[in-house]
């Protein structure tokens, strides 16, 4: 939904085909300032840690205090960053303008004395005696430091319940406005209003764009992203769907086409404010529950406790764990599309799994009472055989819903039922519709089914989530075209009653690619190729605010200015690979960061020169994205490096890690901020922050390793 579809025009296939609500150029001043809050706090911590942390008898030397003094200087001009960004937030939101405005009060006075018991660059000085310093009042910087980082927190809070509360707000208003749309009847006030709800849901993606890419919780960021794309499709869907019902407001079938529209817009709405306020409906089953994988993970996790302690629950306990486990797999033996060969397999390692743990039980119920050594052997070689047995349970299921889902995406991968149903509608061929509206809703119920069976090997929370909502667009959506393609039928003749349903099929298409997707995402965590973090399937690729960028590139002339921008990183580039090669272990995680940062740079370097695998605006915005979050992932391991070393050296190394760290976030606000059609200075800066980025790599990288031999 890269722009507001267009009410009167073509069907504004943008809508369905762009690059999704993060891509809207809606600004939020809010949500900026919230992130530069943020910002502004990750480099503070560390700091901070580092004077509270700093050793009472180190030797005073002026590199240290020259080193202690440029930290409290950095932790005041930071907290004075914040305090300007906090009374932003006060003056927008006058509910809270007092409680931020005295937090900020609080934080500037404990930045102020931070920074003045650090002022010790004369203490070498005889002149110095009697002055109040970290050396002479440690207590003091670490009471100013608490009451900064409550009051930093104070305002992170109160800022967090006002991007809450606009959320809801932005969310009432799509209500109300879509409840209007649900009761117009004409088409002159169908337009009025559809370009009104445009505009709002506009600004409803971007403020839970902003929202989901803020999120920590991992299942919570894809839950977003599931309801994010159904609000996206559903615009379109929308659109098409209201203005077929004003076309033929007797057809029954359009009605019910458009109801079906409304509602699971509704559904997705309350989702979203579901996960932004962390209200749980009453009964809602947490899908945990429901996965094969997830159960066999917790059944061993119990039984490998039984070596440290064999009284920690009861053998009823564990029958009853394994069997609940085991009536999951019956989704796969009773499903009619399971060969022969696997149902027969996942049936018999069943059964040896229900007699190895009758084996564990009799050994564990010995090794109660006989504490001997051969015991605790033959309980750890049972409790060996039967993780054995279900990881290869765990082969057996996923190799089972892996050939399903590819078999299944292979024979329909030419979408021939879709083709036939525009042309029965077209035609009015009643007849054909029946026919094929049958062989559309047995597809659907074995997408649906295929669907069920991947959530169970999905291996992760995010990908049961991403399975789930497979599920319930397949469901969903396939009853949808067939209602799109009656009312074709009945109305042959009618060109948006046949827009309305290409609309439909589109995102049917769209799914099914989705699902090819999620069927490699699964397979790549099962067989450990990645880890816990992923793209959202049920997003559009993660670009914000650049809608004008989606297919643009470079013309001759902005090719030649972008070339000046690039030659810088591409010896930045250089350097970055000297200093990589000298690490003797290739796959410390600091190099492997450093060597992603080099290798994306390099990327970027081909772009300005018009080579290389990016090839539009689009592209180097993604790839801008990914690098700033590798140079993010650099800082947290540099940081953990820190650690290990003494004081002075662990001063040198966090400055400059609290260099890179900004630079990093920085990018990323860059990228995120809409900059309309000035797309060559929205490069420019984004280019000069990955020079600095780079410039401070190679710093960092030379002093890591320095450090590193030091050691």
């Amino acid at each position: 939904m890269a722009a507001s579809p267009s009410p009167t025009g073509g069907g504004g296939a943008g809508a369905a085909h762009g690059s999704g609500p993060s891509s809207f150029a809606f600004d939020s001043g809010l949500e900026i300032k919230t992130r530069s809050v943020e910002q502004t706090l990750l480099p503070l911590v560390s700091q901070i840690t580092t004077l509270i942390n700093h050793k009472d008898n180190t030797k005073k030397s002026d590199k240290t205090l020259q080193a202690i003094q440029r930290v409290g200087q950095a932790v005041n001009l930071a907290v004075g960053r914040f305090v300007k960004v906090g009374e932003a937030i006060a003056n927008e939101n006058w509910d809270l303008k007092e409680e931020i405005n005295i937090a900020c009060i609080e934080a500037k006075q404990a930045g102020e004395t931070i920074a003045a018991l650090t002022d010790v660059s004369s203490l070498n000085r005889p002149e110095s005696d009697g002055q109040i310093t970290i050396f002479t009042d440690k207590t003091g910087v670490i009471k100013a430091a608490r009451l900064l980082l409550s009051s930093v927190t104070r305002v992170l809070l109160l800022a967090d319940r006002v991007v809450i509360k606009q959320i809801i707000r932005s969310r009432n208003k799509v209500l109300a406005t879509m409840e209007r749309l649900e009761k117009v009847n004409s088409f002159q006030e169908f337009v009025q209003i559809f370009s009104q709800f445009g505009n709002e849901m506009v600004e409803f993606a971007h403020l839970t764009g902003d929202r989901q890419n803020d999120l920590k919780d991992e299942k919570k960021k894809a839950k977003m992203a599931a309801a994010r794309s159904v609000l996206e499709k559903c615009t379109m869907m929308l659109l098409t769907a209201s203005k077929t019902c004003l076309r033929h407001p007797n057809c029954e079938s359009a009605h019910k086409n458009k109801e079906g529209v409304f509602d699971r817009m509704k559904v997705a709405l309350d989702k979203v404010i579901e996960i932004v306020t962390e209200c749980k409906p009453n009964g809602e089953n947490d899908i945990s529950s429901i996965s094969i994988f997830t159960g066999i993970k917790e059944f061993k996790m119990n039984i490998e406790t039984l070596r440290e302690n064999l009284y920690f629950q009861s053998k009823e306990t564990l029958s009853a764990m394994l069997e609940a486990l085991l009536e999951r797999t019956e989704d796969f033996t009773d499903c009619a599309y399971t060969s022969h060969e696997h149902r027969e397999r996942i049936l018999e390692l069943s059964a040896q799994a229900r007699t190895e743990l009758q084996q564990l039980i009799s050994v564990w119920i010995q090794a109660q009472s006989r504490k001997t050594k051969s015991i605790a052997e033959e309980l750890e070689l049972t409790i060996l055989k039967i993780s054995h047995n279900l990881n290869e349970l765990k082969k057996e299921l996923h190799s089972t819903a892996a050939q399903l889902a590819a078999d299944l995406l292979k024979y329909h991968a030419d979408h021939v039922v879709l083709k036939a149903l525009k042309l029965t509608g077209v035609e009015g061929n009643l007849e054909g519709l029946a026919e094929y509206a049958c062989k559309l809703s047995e597809q659907k119920e074995r997408l649906v089914e295929t669907c069920r069976l991947l959530r169970h090997v999905s291996g992760t929370e995010p990908l049961e989530i991403t399975c789930l909502h497979a599920e319930e667009t397949f469901q969903v959506t396939g009853q949808q075209i067939i209602s799109a393609a009656e009312t074709l039928t009945l109305h042959p003749s009618s060109k948006i009653a046949k827009e309305n349903l290409d609309v439909f099929c589109e995102a049917w298409e769209s799914q099914i690619s989705d699902m090819s997707t999620l069927l490699r995402e699964i397979n790549d965590v099962f067989e450990g190729r990645r880890g816990e973090k992923y793209g959202y399937l049920s997003l559009p690729k993660p670009v914000k605010n650049s809608a004008n960028l989606r297919s643009l590139k470079p013309d001759s002339e902005e090719q030649a200015k972008i070339a000046k921008l690039g030659l810088k990183l591409g010896l930045l580039t250089s350097d970055a690979n000297c200093e990589i090669e000298k690490w003797e272990d290739q796959e410390n995680e600091m190099v492997l960061y450093g060597r992603n940062m080099s290798s994306m740079a390099y990327s970027l370097y081909l772009f300005t020169r018009g080579e290389g695998p990016l090839k539009t605006y689009q592209d180097l915005i993604h790839q801008l994205e990914v690098f700033a979050e590798e140079g993010l992932k650099l800082a947290s391991s540099v940081q953990a490096f820190s650690k290990q070393l003494k004081d002075d050296d662990k001063l040198t190394l966090l400055l400059e890690i609290n260099t890179l760290a900004p630079l990093c976030h920085q990018l990323q606000t860059t990228i995120k901020t809409p900059l309309q059609s000035q797309v060559l200075l929205k490069v420019d800066k984004c280019i000069t922050k990955a020079r600095s980025m780079m410039a401070v790599l190679v710093q960092l990288l030379s002093l890591c390793y320095k450090l590193l031999k030091k050691l």
